[in-house]
């Protein structure tokens, strides 16, 4: 009995649930909240970003905010300069972009002649979301101050993709596609071994393992689906600006991430749901209009000071968070010839 209580696992059912949730609530919601939904899916791609490179890998950044604003500007710009606004060209964009971005910065912090500290690579991608901030702030080109506005939908041919029911399902399924490449990623060997560069980077450098490389490359994978989902973002407002590429969204990815519960690629989206939830709900209430940041910062910090596991954590355990690696199948049989002998 103790046995089953052991291995019962919850991730599967709260993955269940919010699919179907997630499926079915446009046909109990107006458009308004439909497309407030679709905001909140886009920035599930931006947590489940941070939560491959803190909570697989140990890399604490704080730049992801950087890959999505970069490719954010990046489509904008081919909608107003070259009027091109058609999705299969989109997204390609937005993932090149977060790509190169991403491999750059991690080309600068990650792989230099020593291995870098936590604190190192945190304040390096700081700075640079800081920067690049500032940076399109004062550049006119870009719309300095006031940002970029996008005028035409995003097309698929002639059809034009207004936010709304379809552009729900389509962030939908993007963000569902990414989970799954993300969850077989982090269960793969690949995984495995970020798992161990998380737990002890030295002894996994001691049995051979180029450690920075592979962080790189989950850093890289990371800034490409930050980059997604900063394309989408900006079709989907219609609007880029500085904001959406520093420091702000950049903390918010980590709140995210710390509020649903890190350790789990199902955390980040349900910390995000959470936070955005919230955050519509106090801006409404008239009492507390002009100070409901203050009330949701106490939220946050309540929950991250007393549940370190976040909202997952009241019933997902930290074994399965972390979860098992190579074949189900094979673990079981020697399970069990273990108890027959």
């Amino acid at each position: 009995m103790s046995e089953q209580k052991n291995t019962r696992r919850y991730i599967p059912i709260i993955e269940i649930i919010l699919l179907v949730g997630l499926i079915s609530a446009p046909l109990f919601i107006n458009e308004f909240i439909t497309v407030i939904l679709t905001r909140m899916l886009i920035l599930g791609l931006l947590a489940i970003s941070f939560e491959l490179c803190w909570g697989y890998s140990g890399i604490m950044t704080f730049g992801q905010g950087l890959f999505f604003g970069m490719a954010g500007y990046a489509v904008a710009l081919f909608a107003n300069k070259a009027g091109f606004v058609q999705i299969w060209g989109v997204i390609p964009i937005g993932i090149i972009v977060g790509t190169i971005t991403s491999f750059i910065v991690a080309w600068l912090l990650l792989l230099g002649k020593k291995p870098p500290e936590i604190i190192f690579v945190a304040l390096g991608t700081l700075t640079f979301s800081y920067a690049a901030e500032r940076l399109v702030s004062g550049w006119y080109w870009v719309g300095g101050g006031n940002g970029m506005s996008i005028f035409d939908f995003l097309s698929l041919g002639s059809y034009e993709i207004e936010a709304g029911l379809v552009f729900y399902y389509i962030a939908g399924l993007t963000l569902l596609l990414v989970y799954l490449a993300s969850r077989f990623l982090v269960r793969s060997q690949f995984g495995l071994v970020l798992a161990g560069t998380r737990q002890n980077e030295k002894r996994l450098a001691f049995l051979g393992y180029r450690v920075r490389t592979f962080k790189a490359l989950v850093f890289t994978f990371a800034g490409a689906i930050a980059g997604l989902g900063g394309a989408l973002y900006a079709h989907h407002e219609g609007f880029i600006g500085p904001n959406n590429m520093g420091i702000g969204i950049s903390t918010m990815a980590v709140l995210y991430a710390l509020f649903g519960g890190a350790g789990s690629l199902l955390g980040p989206i349900i910390g995000v749901l959470a936070i955005e939830s919230i955050s519509f709900n106090l801006s409404d209430i008239e009492a507390i209009k002009s100070f409901w940041p203050v009330v949701l910062g106490i939220i946050l910090l309540g929950v991250v000071t007393f549940k370190p596991d976040g909202i997952l954590g009241f019933l997902v355990t930290q074994r399965e968070r972390i979860g098992t690696f190579g074949r189900i199948k094979k673990r079981k049989n020697k399970r069990k010839n273990d108890l027959e002998s």
